[in-house]
């Protein structure tokens, strides 16, 4: 008997859970089409396809470092080293591919496995020292920092030319890079949702002793998640440096917040095992039509931190009550 009553309150709990992760996205693209019926309102340029395309590769970087923060939330933990990685990497990028001994291919390999060292790095000190990923990748984030000023203090090199094609290309006036990204997003969501690793996430997220017990293999989806993060924020670091023709040191000090800020908005709560990518895909989009839209009004682009953090606050309240609400 009490084993049919702990089946069906699991049932139950995970029928809540099921119906509050999918209620997220749907908000988010809600306010999404509410916000492009307002900003068409407010100016004639905001709602034309041209815009929209432009705010469809502005919003690239921060929706591939996002992509990785998902995944290391999901497991109740956070990455605070991807802005210092992001600065890391694109310096290097710039720096390594204007070196007359490289070049642009051995820059981004080189770039790759460094983020995917500084990834094992965190998921292995998680794992050893039994800390919070904050304290980790918090310490990460100033080691990689310092060396990075260490290698340069101001812009590093310039990038080839065509390089830059990877920021710019486009193909039928549809950014590029910005559509494998979205295309991205669904690859991960449909793997989150169909394989045995995508489940493992969510259970060491949801319960990490309940995960434990069930076999759940935690060290292995530890370390998968943050060389993840990490190689994402490499990524985002390779795509500003062709963005922007060259590194600098402090290039990515505001993606940060800025990655923690879509995956929250999205619905994703920072205890771990409840959200998903799509949440967070919409919610990039979210903040990037805002900070558009801001723009436009002509107000200063230090409000758009504001604006971030307002988000932070707000839809962590929010989930906080659809965690009493579900629980």
């Amino acid at each position: 008997m009490s084993t049919l009553i702990d089946r069906t309150c699991g049932r139950a709990t995970g029928m809540r859970r099921h119906v509050a992760h999918n209620a997220a996205p749907l908000a988010g693209f809600c306010l999404l089409v509410l916000l492009l019926i307002a900003g068409a309102y407010a100016s004639d340029r905001f709602a034309t396809v041209g815009n929209l395309l432009n705010v469809h590769q502005q919003a690239t970087g921060l929706a591939l470092v996002a992509l990785g923060q998902t995944l290391a939330i999901l497991t109740g933990g956070i990455d605070l080293s991807v802005g210092s990685l992001i600065s890391a990497s694109a310096t290097l990028t710039s720096g390594l591919a204007d070196n007359p001994h490289g070049g642009w291919t051995s820059a981004i390999v080189v770039v790759l496995l460094l983020s995917a060292v500084v990834g094992l790095i965190n998921g292995g000190l998680v794992l050893r020292l039994k800390v919070h990923p904050l304290i980790v990748t918090l310490g990460m984030g100033a080691v990689l920092q310092g060396a990075i000023l260490y290698y340069s203090l101001g812009p590093a090199g310039n990038v080839p030319d065509g390089f830059d094609s990877i920021a710019y290309g486009r193909f039928l006036n549809i950014p590029v890079t910005a559509t494998i990204v979205v295309l991205l997003y669904f690859a991960l969501s449909f793997f989150m949702r169909r394989t045995r690793l995508g489940h493992y996430i969510y259970m060491v997220g949801d319960d990490e002793h309940a995960a434990s017990l069930t076999g759940v293999p935690k060290a292995r989806v530890i370390l998968f998640v943050y060389v993840f993060s990490a190689i994402c924020a490499g990524v985002t670091g390779i795509y500003l440096a062709a963005q922007f023709g060259s590194g600098q040191p402090y290039l990515g000090v505001n993606y940060t917040l800025a990655s923690i800020t879509p995956v929250v908005v999205g619905g994703t709560v920072l205890t771990g095992g409840r959200g998903g990518v799509i949440g967070t895909l919409i919610a990039v989009y979210l903040l990037s039509l805002l900070n558009n839209l801001i723009n436009f009004a002509g107000i200063a682009s230090q409000y758009q931190l504001i604006v971030q953090g307002l988000a932070v606050i707000i839809a962590v309240s929010v989930n906080a009550q659809r965690k009493r609400v579900t629980a």
